[in-house]
């Protein structure tokens, strides 16, 4: 690596780079030709990458909703400060330069008051039927041409609601840093699990305190019951990746669970939905523990941290095996409850969105998969929005419309409690957790509220901080924790870091519970009895 006296240009670039910054400070007043910034790209990389990636990370891909322009008046425009451009305005003039039934239109985009010469502002437009975007490095009036509206609905719908505007706040520069740290989050290896830890750190505030080893617990099979819970924290590869951003979403420091169980025989099973099969779906399954076990110890390349949460004894004593194992083997390869998925951590109109995540953003986020996979796009929101709406077979855009039509909006359609009841087209539909919890629900661990109880709306935080679990430590196995010079209220088995499940066993069940819930980062505070 290069030090800075025995890299002459090295120097030279840095000196250059701090006397502009310190120029543009002297000279408020004026618009600076560049901004800092910009320059970015041009110093060496091994300077200018740790001052990008200290500026911008992975959320910073995401948009941000700036306002949405229908009115035909630029009086009436709706204006925003971009992240180049700080003086914005749009309107939308409706045309029929095709001739068609409904016609199109042109957006015009006016910005202005650039705080540097070399900026550049990049922009997402949507409706529920489109999505394109452009960028702007010219402080004048751009348009963007909609040559036909594709119907009635989105002549109407843009009419009175506009054309949404996402700024991409970290413009081009920043966005594409925002990519290089996405991606390893997917990545099976070192520097990709080394990335989901570092976002962790960075947006949810989690420690990661390495354990004396050895790292995996000596387990005792005899020692678990049924109804025992598995929390599972993945921190590299696909799932790695998706776990980081649930956790950030949801506030949950696990991003995975299974339940054990014991048949008539006393043999110890897993009961997980999430199971990958021979075909590469992700299912519901029933696997013997030794099975289970060995797959976490020797095949998981997701490096899990596996802990065992052991019910109450007075808990355990209520739950019904038999009632368990006919909802298991009633659920027992159906596919992982993608319906119900991304639904669990909605529960309000604004706190459950970290920045920059808004309802906006996450219909963008649905059109543009909608465009792109539209089959796999329906499995994951399409049914569950209809069930919402109480209609059946509407698209992503006939949604959006709709829910306008009812004088509603998508935000308060998103909060909208999930019913445990819902049936949909491939069977009922359970997520890792919903699986878990449904099982208790039917082994009458909820006893008298389970009929005001969704547990389809919980998150694996939601789970674990239930008031059910072993509390006395003295009466945990032996084993648990074994080596570790922390002893934990729970089991760890497995795992480099020591699993930290804030909330842990301490809220008891009620009536509707956590159907309007906050979850905002970094504390993730719920209010009182949400």
């Amino acid at each position: 690596m290069a030090s800075f006296s025995s890299s002459p240009s090295l120097l030279c670039t840095l000196l250059l780079f701090f006397f502009f910054f310190f120029m543009g400070l002297q000279f408020l007043t004026l618009k600076s030709p560049f901004h800092p910034r910009d320059l970015l790209p041009l110093l060496p990389k091994q300077v200018s990458w740790p001052i990008m990636n200290s500026l911008y990370s992975a959320v910073d891909i995401l948009p941000v909703f700036v306002g949405a322009a229908s009115s035909s008046s630029v009086d009436d425009s709706v204006q925003w400060k971009g992240a180049c451009f700080y003086e914005n305005k749009a309107w939308m003039e409706f045309h029929n330069k095709t001739k068609s039934q409904f016609g199109g239109g042109t957006l015009h985009l006016k910005v202005s008051s650039a705080h540097s010469f070399t900026c550049l502002d990049l922009y997402i437009f949507a409706t529920p039927y489109r999505v394109t975007w452009d960028y702007y490095f010219l402080a004048r009036e751009h348009t963007l041409e909609f040559k036909e509206w594709e119907g009635k609905a989105e002549y109407e719908y843009v009419k009175n609601h506009g054309v949404s505007i996402f700024l991409m706040k970290s413009g081009m520069l920043g966005t594409l840093q925002a990519l290089w740290e996405l991606f390893p989050l997917f990545s099976n290896t070192g520097w990709g699990e080394n990335s989901n830890i570092g976002f962790l750190e960075k947006h949810m505030g989690a420690s990661f305190v390495e354990r004396p080893q050895p790292w995996v617990t000596n387990v005792s099979a005899d020692d678990i019951h049924s109804g025992d819970f598995l929390a599972v924290s993945k921190i590299r590869g696909r799932w790695g990746a998706f776990e980081t951003l649930e956790k950030w979403v949801s506030g949950a420091y696990a991003g995975h669970t299974a339940v054990c169980l014991r048949d008539s025989d006393g043999k110890l099973w897993v009961g997980e939905s999430g199971h990958e099969d021979e075909n590469g779906d992700d299912i519901i399954a029933l696997i013997p523990w030794d099975e289970w076990w060995d797959f976490e110890l020797t095949k998981d390349d997701s490096n899990p941290h596996i802990a065992l949460l052991p019910l109450h004894p007075d808990i355990r004593a209520k739950f019904n095996e038999t009632a368990a194992w006919e909802y298991a083997r009633s659920m027992a390869g159906k596919l992982y409850g993608y319906h119900n998925m991304i639904f669990s951590w909605i529960d309000t109109l604004t706190s459950n969105y970290p920045p920059p995540l808004d309802a906006n953003v996450v219909a963008c986020v649905m059109t543009i998969w909608s465009q792109l996979q539209p089959e796999y796009a329906a499995n994951l929101w399409n049914e569950a929005l209809n069930k919402r709406l109480g209609t059946k077979g509407l698209g992503l855009s006939e949604v959006l419309v709709e829910v306008q039509k009812r004088g509603s909006s998508f935000d308060e359609l998103l909060t909208i409690p999930e019913q445990d009841d819902w049936i949909y087209s491939d069977g009922k539909s359970a997520s890792c957790i919903a699986f878990v919890l449904e099982m208790y629900k039917e082994a009458g661990l909820f006893d008298s509220i389970a009929s005001s109880v969704q547990v389809t709306e919980f998150t694996i935080k939601d789970a674990y901080t239930l008031n059910i679990f072993e509390n006395d430590s003295s009466r945990l196995p032996k084993w648990c924790n074994d080596g570790d010079t922390v002893k934990l209220p729970y089991c760890q088995i497995k795992g480099k870091y020591r699993m930290e499940l804030p909330g842990y066993n301490s809220i008891q069940a009620y009536p509707h519970m956590n159907e309007r819930c906050p979850s905002l980062p970094p504390k993730y505070q719920r209010t009182q009895n949400c």
